[in-house]
């Protein structure tokens, strides 16, 4: 059965074969747009249509068997329903008469169309809304986080300056008194030395006269000889 074959098998149903026309035209029209667009367009009791990725793949020419490269394609996908598959396996009979083999699908049970098209968009939207307030409250953490590092760093850097400055304080502090003590030893060992100067002349002086006095009787002496 074709296209136009499908009109006139409703046709009668619909009250012409321009409204069976106009009838399948916008079914089929609806649900191309709607796989197209990603949605999944199922019919309760007769099947769905979906979008399937198929990914790149490597396969053979039937006629030369040759290896080829098969791009990234995306293709239809129709799943039958359990009672189109119940009644072609003939676990179930057809209805007889005017009776539709495929019932009235409930309120709801077709998807697809604009609306779904909107609901789906926006139920993306609202998605993709919420991972980006996600990452953007990860990234307002990692910074504070990072801030935080910083000022504890900078704050140990601190008090380690702090620390050397106290040691080396504390190391000037104890030479200090070294240096003192030194100072006044040098200062005592001056004033021994000029102590000991005077009394080296004094001895100096006192040890003169003795060689004079020895002079005095050398020349007696000779006084003496003479006279005799």
């Amino acid at each position: 059965m074709n296209k136009a074959q499908l009109v006139e098998a409703i046709a009668d149903k619909l009250g012409g074969r321009q409204q069976a026309a106009d009838a399948v035209d916008a079914v089929l029209d609806a649900m191309v747009r709607a796989v197209v667009a990603g949605d999944r367009v199922s019919v309760t009791g007769f099947g769905s249509f979906e979008k399937v990725d198929r990914p790149a793949r490597y396969a053979r020419n039937p006629q030369t068997g040759e290896r080829v490269r098969v791009k990234k394609t995306s293709v239809p996908r129709f799943r039958a329903g359990q009672g189109f598959k119940d009644l072609v396996s003939g676990t179930k009979k057809l209805p007889k008469g005017d009776e539709v083999a495929v019932k009235k699908a409930p309120k709801g049970s077709l998807s697809g169309g604009a609306s779904a098209t909107v609901k789906k968009a926006a139920a993306k939207k609202a998605t993709t809304a919420k991972k980006a307030a996600a990452k953007t409250t990860a990234t307002k953490a990692a910074a504070k986080k990072t801030t935080a590092k910083k000022a504890t760093a900078t704050v140990k850097k601190t008090a380690a300056k702090t620390t050397v400055a106290k040691k080396a304080t504390a190391t000037a502090k104890k030479a200090a008194p070294v240096k003192k003590t030194t100072a006044a030893a040098a200062k005592k060992t001056t004033a021994t030395a000029k102590k000991t100067a005077p009394a080296a002349k004094k001895a100096t002086a006192t040890k003169a006269p003795a060689k004079k006095t020895t002079t005095r009787k050398a020349t007696a002496k000779k006084t003496t000889a003479r006279k005799k």
